[in-house]
């Protein structure tokens, strides 16, 4: 497989012949395993799985062409969505060799609608980070410059299409980890509806904000992939029964009349002048298409980090409770008592911004601290919802900034958590409000490093949204 092929052009080569399940699959995973000593965006190779569905699909690959949108495609998962009998890590130590004896409900359609799982994604761990530089199985590369970050925390996925190894690819958005890594790498990435892809099988960070998404080479591609994993699921109760369009018959490319919101708010202090350049330039193209331009105001954003990294944090701590060396994953060896076990197992298995944000979450939940820090982050939170709400009845998408700056270099804010942080200004507050969003390329820095622009949608429009996205790429 040639780098980029979309999926249109492999289910071309299969009509015409000139390709197969097999031979597409086989290229796919030579790439992979020629690419990941020097990218690192691999945790576990899916090899022999993968090759026995491609060759149970080589003698009647034409027919399901038409009849499954994603048959003979190759794609790759982020290591937090469980295969069954395919080891998840969640880029810790302390699933190191965990083995789900289920499949997530969201890569379950991916495969019904005939995609061949190929490998699981390196992530920062417990998809706590925004460069993958804290996954336990170490650093992955920005394949465009190596010494650079690809972004975070679904940084192997995005590697994954950014390098041209397969067309799509999935990964988890809890505070912008599709969108920012999708931004650094120069692709398409997006983050549904909370609620409009079940989460059944996503390994939890924090419940009532993650999502799982689409990365992709075009909008397109994330349309597809769109259609296929949306929809209700029972094994979910936080799932909405509604209905799921055909996204990709949505593109049109005709935004005639579209207005797009542009906030102040999001093109202030610490907004990068080139990222600021690209951004702005990407707003007027929209406009030279047929766009209304209208400034809309989201005068709660400088709460947003605050907000995000309170609420967020409580329900890691929670949520992470359950890895306690007990019923699986690693456990400690010779523990003479239970919190001993406990203690040791958390403190051994675990890495060191997963401590950080676990302490902050039981802090924020603790006595005497829970009305001043997690009540009040969920009140300005609401306040977050509303001010999404207003801007919504004067436009129908808004334009920012993906991320403040092109990606860093590795190593750069290591040491500084508040600066990793601060980066996600721009995506929190739409996982704060549940609203979707799309981060496409428009630009590119001076050193040669993508540029994002980010089209944020109201609920369950992702169908407007993503033709937005469509008529700036066209």
């Amino acid at each position: 497989m040639s780098n980029k092929l979309t999926i249109e052009e492999i289910h071309n080569l299969y009509e015409s012949g000139d390709a197969t399940p097999s031979e597409i699959v086989r290229t796919t995973l030579e790439k992979i395993e020629a690419d990941n000593e020097r990218l690192n965006a691999y945790l576990t190779i899916n090899r022999e799985n993968a090759s026995i569905a491609a060759t149970a699909m080589d003698a009647d690959i034409r027919s399901a062409v038409k009849t499954k949108p994603l048959a003979g495609i190759p794609v790759v998962v982020k290591d937090n969505l469980c295969a069954a009998r395919v080891r998840t890590t969640c880029g810790s130590q302390i699933l190191g060799n965990y083995l789900p004896p289920y499949t997530a409900t969201a890569v379950k359609k991916l495969e019904d609608a005939g995609a061949i799982l190929v490998a699981k994604a390196n992530m920062d761990e417990f998809a706590m980070g925004s460069s993958t530089e804290n996954s336990a199985f170490g650093t992955v590369r920005n394949p465009i410059n190596t010494d650079y970050v690809p972004g975070g925390s679904s940084g192997g996925s995005a590697v994954a299409v950014a390098a041209g190894h397969v067309p799509v690819s999935l990964g988890s958005d809890t505070g912008g980890s599709i969108r920012q890594p999708a931004s650094f790498c120069g692709i398409v990435g997006l983050k549904p509806t909370y609620g409009r892809v079940s989460r059944f099988g996503l390994v939890a960070y924090a419940s009532s904000l993650d999502q799982i998404g689409p990365f992709a080479t075009s909008v397109k591609d994330a349309a597809r992939v769109l259609t296929a994993i949306s929809g209700h699921d029972r094994h979910d109760s936080t799932s909405v029964n509604e209905p799921v369009p055909d996204y990709l018959s949505a593109l049109t490319g005709d935004i005639k009349g579209l207005r797009v919101g542009v906030p102040p708010e999001c093109f202030g202090e610490g907004l990068d002048s080139e990222v600021k350049a690209s951004v702005e330039a990407a707003i007027t193209r929209l406009k030279d298409r047929g766009a209304e331009i209208v400034e809309v105001h989201l005068p709660h954003t400088k709460y947003v980090v605050a907000v995000y990294y309170l609420i967020a944090t409580a329900e890691a701590s929670s949520n992470l409770a359950r890895f306690d060396g007990v019923r699986y994953g690693y456990r400690t060896e010779d523990a003479r008592s239970l919190s001993e076990l406990y203690r040791r197992t958390r403190d051994e298995g675990f890495g060191a911004e997963v401590k950080r944000r676990i302490m902050l979450g039981t802090f924020a939940l603790s006595s005497g601290y829970y009305d001043a820090y997690y009540e009040k982050a969920q009140r300005v939170r609401a306040m977050l919802a509303n001010d999404f709400a207003e801007a919504f009845n004067k436009c129908d998408v808004i334009a920012t900034p993906t991320a403040p700056t092109p990606a860093f270099k590795v190593g750069e804010k290591s040491d500084d958590p508040l600066a990793m942080y601060l980066g996600d200004i721009y995506t929190v507050t739409i996982n704060l409000a549940g609203v979707p969003a799309i981060s496409i390329p428009c630009g590119a820095s001076s050193a040669g490093l993508p540029i994002g622009l980010q089209l944020i949608g109201n609920h369950f429009d992702e169908a407007r949204l993503l033709n937005a996205a469509f008529a700036y790429e066209q």
